[in-house]
C-alpha cells in the first residue's frame, strides 16, 4: 500500500472526511482450535489489498505451510512467537481495515479451551461474531462454548462460516448437516440473525466474492455480509448515561467531570441526577479539547461542567433525571470464570464496573451451565472456563443496569484481592431487592463504653499456622496470662467451633472459606462486646484472613503466625492426623493435599523451633502491652 507521490493536501482532507462518515463494525472470529480463524482474517486483508509492503515481505518469508505457492496468511495475525511456532492463536489480536463502504475492527480470538478468557475479552466489545466451523469436524464443544459466551456478552448477529470446504469436496450435503446441527443448538441463545456461509479461507472461496466452486450457494460472501449487516445499537435513543472517569480540576476556577457518554445524549441546560447519591444539578457546559459543544452523543469523550457545587467522584454516574438507572448492593449475574484457582463462594473479591470498584462476594452459586446441552447443573464452585449463574453481595451500593440494556453499566470483572489478577467476568441479569427494610440499630451502650468498663482495648488475636504448630497451646497460655491480669477474654478454637456453629462444614476449600467467614463475623461481634478474642484456626488462605481483618477497626486485628515447619508439625502429630492424611484416610488436609498460604506481613511471628510455648505466650503479651492494647 504505497500512496501516490503526487497526492495533494486537499485530497488527504477529503479522504479523511470520507473515512469519518463511514460506519464502524467491531467483530470477532471465534470457534474451536484450528478452525482457520487467523487464516480467514489474513485472507480478508490479503485479498482486500490492505497490507503494507513490510507485511507482504514478511508474508513471503512466512510462506511454507506445506502447500506450494500458498502464503501463510495466519502469520499476519498470529504475532506471538509461541503462536507462530505452534500454529495456534493464544492472545487476542486486533486488526483494523476498511473498504469503500465501511470500517472494521476485527478481534482474532483463540480457540483453545484454556484461552477461553481471551475469547470473552474480544467478545466484550464486539457487535458481531464470525463463528468458524471446520467442515471436516462439525460442531464441537468449543463452538458451543464460544457461541454461548457471545450470546451472554450481548452479541446478536452471527455469521456461521463453515470453513475448509475445499477439504470436503465443496459438498452441499456436508454444509447443510453442519448448519442443521448448529441451529438445533443455537435456537435457545437468542441471536437476532444467523447468516450461514460456506468458505475456504485458504483458497479464498466466498471470502471476498462468490466462489465458482459452490454454485449451489447463492448467498453473500463473507465481506459482503460484513458490509451489509445492520448492528446499530440503539444507544443514541437510550436514556443518557455518563460514568465519571476523572474529576478535572486544573485550577480553582474550573471543575469538570470527564468520561465517555455510554448512551443517549446531553445538552447544556439538561437536568441530570448524580448516582448513587441521587443529588441533582443542571449541565452548564460540555467541554472538549476543540471547544464547547451544543450537544454530546454516545461514544463521545467529554467533560461536563455542572451548574451547582455538588459532590461528584470517580465512579459516580450522571444520568437523565427522568429515567435514572438503579442502584443495588445485591444482584444476580452470569459469571465466566477465568482463573486456574476455582471460584470460592463467600470469598471476598474486588468487583470493577464502569469506573466503580467495590468488595464483593458470591453468596450463592445457582447453577453451572453445560455448554453442550444448555443443562443447568448444581455446583458448589466454578472451575476455569466454566459459566455459572450466581448471586453477588457488595459492600456498598453501585449504579447498574441489566447487561442486555447497557454493557457499560451491566458488565463487570472480579479481581483477586491478593494477586490483583482478573479472575472472572460477569453480566448482570437483575438486581436483588432483599432486606431493604433493614437498618443498623444504634445502641447507647457501644464498644467504647464497654472498653472503658473492661479497662482494655477490644481486639482479635488471630493465631494461624499448620495443624500441630502449637496455636491452641499458645493461645490458651496467652489467655491465662490475660485472665491473671483481670482482662475479659474468649477463645474461639477451630475444633471447638466445629462441634457447634460450624458442624455442618467439611474441609473443602469452599467449606474452609465459609468456616472462616462465620468465625470472623462472631469475632467482630465479640469485639463489639468489648472482649479480647483469641482465634485459633489454621485459616490457610490469606484472602479470608484479610476478610477478618477488614471487618474490624484500625489496630483491632493482630495476625499471629505460629511459624512451625511442616516436618516439625508432622513429627509432633498430637492427634495422629498427619499419619491418616499420608495414608489417604483424611482428604483436603492442610500441608499435605491442601495448601497453606504463609502470612506475608504478620503482626507477630513466633518461631516454635526456638521458643517454648510459654516464651511464645510471654512474647505475645509483651507486644499487647507495647501497643497499649492492655494495661
Amino acid at each position: 500500500m504505497r500512496p501516490p507521490a503526487d497526492i495533494q493536501p486537499q485530497e488527504v482532507l477529503d479522504y479523511l472526511k470520507a473515512q469519518e462518515a463511514k460506519t464502524l463494525l467491531r467483530f470477532l472470529t471465534c470457534g474451536s482450535v484450528d478452525d482457520g480463524k487467523s487464516t480467514l482474517i489474513g485472507r480478508l486483508l490479503y485479498d482486500s489489498k490492505l497490507l503494507f509492503e513490510d507485511q507482504l515481505a514478511a508474508l513471503d518469508v512466512a510462506a511454507g505451510n506445506g502447500q506450494a505457492g500458498v502464503p501463510d496468511l495466519a502469520s499476519l495475525v498470529d504475532g506471538l512467537q509461541a503462536e507462530q511456532e505452534q500454529g495456534i492463536t493464544i492472545d487476542v489480536a486486533y486488526r483494523f481495515f476498511a473498504t469503500e463502504t465501511r470500517k472494521f475492527i476485527v478481534a482474532d480470538t483463540p480457540g483453545h479451551e484454556q484461552y477461553t478468557r481471551n475469547m470473552a475479552t474480544g467478545a466484550s466489545t464486539a457487535d458481531l461474531a464470525v463463528i468458524l466451523i471446520d467442515a471436516r469436524k462439525g460442531v464441537l464443544t468449543q463452538t458451543r462454548r464460544h457461541s454461548y459466551i457471545a450470546s451472554l456478552l450481548g452479541i446478536r448477529h452471527v455469521i456461521l462460516a463453515v470453513n475448509k470446504m475445499d477439504l470436503v469436496g465443496y459438498g452441499q450435503d456436508r454444509f447443510d448437516d453442519i448448519v442443521s446441527d448448529y441451529f438445533a443448538f443455537a435456537q435457545a441463545l437468542g441471536f437476532a440473525e444467523i447468516t450461514t456461509i460456506p468458505v475456504s479461507a485458504l483458497k479464498g472461496d466466498n471470502v471476498i466474492s462468490a466462489s465458482t466452486q459452490m454454485p449451489w450457494y447463492s448467498g453473500p460472501s463473507l465481506l459482503e455480509q460484513l458490509e451489509a449487516v445492520d448492528v446499530a445499537r440503539d444507544v443514541q435513543d437510550a436514556p443518557f448515561r455518563f460514568p465519571v472517569q476523572w474529576v478535572n480540576r486544573p485550577d480553582l476556577d474550573f471543575r469538570g467531570y470527564s468520561g465517555t457518554v455510554t448512551s443517549g445524549s446531553v445538552r447544556p441546560g439538561d437536568e441530570v441526577t448524580i448516582l448513587p447519591s441521587f443529588k441533582t444539578s443542571r449541565v452548564e457546559r460540555i467541554v472538549t479539547f476543540d471547544g464547547d459543544l451544543d450537544e454530546a452523543f454516545a461514544g463521545q469523550a467529554i467533560t461536563l461542567v455542572l451548574a451547582d457545587q455538588v459532590d461528584v467522584s470517580r465512579g459516580d454516574v450522571l444520568a437523565c433525571s427522568d429515567a435514572p438507572p438503579e442502584i443495588t448492593d445485591q444482584f444476580a449475574a452470569h459469571l465466566i470464570w477465568m482463573h486456574d484457582e476455582p471460584l470460592l463462594p463467600e470469598r471476598s473479591y474486588l468487583l470493577k464496573m464502569a469506573n466503580q470498584t467495590v468488595p464483593a462476594v458470591v453468596t450463592e452459586l445457582k447453577h453451572v451451565v453445560n455448554v453442550n446441552t444448555m443443562e443447568q447443573l448444581a455446583a458448589k464452585t466454578l472451575e476455569l472456563n466454566e459459566i455459572g449463574f450466581c448471586n453477588l453481595a457488595l459492600d456498598r451500593a453501585v449504579t447498574y443496569e441489566p447487561y442486555k440494556q447497557t454493557r457499560e453499566l451491566g458488565g463487570f470483572v472480579l479481581i483477586d484481592r491478593i494477586t490483583n489478577q482478573t479472575v472472572g467476568a460477569g453480566m448482570i441479569e437483575f438486581g436483588l431487592r432483599r432486606a431493604t427494610n433493614l437498618v443498623w440499630q444504634e445502641l447507647y451502650i457501644d464498644k467504647a463504653r464497654r472498653s472503658v468498663m473492661n479497662k482494655q482495648r477490644p481486639c482479635v488475636l488471630w493465631f494461624t499456622g499448620l495443624s500441630g504448630s502449637g496455636k491452641s497451646t499458645i493461645a490458651s497460655l496467652v489467655e491465662r496470662r490475660l485472665h491473671a491480669l483481670t482482662h475479659r477474654t474468649y477463645i474461639l478454637d477451630g475444633d471447638n467451633v466445629r462441634h457447634g456453629l460450624n458442624k455442618d462444614l467439611g474441609f473443602t476449600d469452599v467449606d474452609r472459606v465459609e468456616n472462616i467467614r462465620r468465625v470472623a463475623e462472631v469475632s467482630s461481634l465479640m469485639v463489639d462486646a468489648g472482649l479480647i478474642v483469641l482465634v485459633s484456626f489454621i485459616s490457610p488462605f490469606r484472602n479470608e484472613r484479610r476478610l477478618a481483618r477488614d471487618m474490624l477497626g484500625e489496630g483491632e486485628f493482630l495476625e499471629i503466625f505460629v511459624d512451625t515447619p511442616l516436618e516439625v508439625c508432622e513429627a509432633r502429630d498430637p492427634k495422629g492426623l498427619y499419619e491418616k492424611a499420608r495414608a489417604g484416610d483424611i482428604k483436603n488436609f492442610t500441608g499435605i493435599d491442601s495448601p497453606y498460604e504463609v502470612p506475608e506481613q504478620a503482626d507477630i511471628t513466633v518461631d516454635t523451633t526456638t521458643l517454648s510455648p510459654e516464651a511464645a505466650a510471654e512474647h505475645v503479651v509483651a507486644v499487647l502491652k507495647d501497643r497499649k492494647l492492655i494495661e
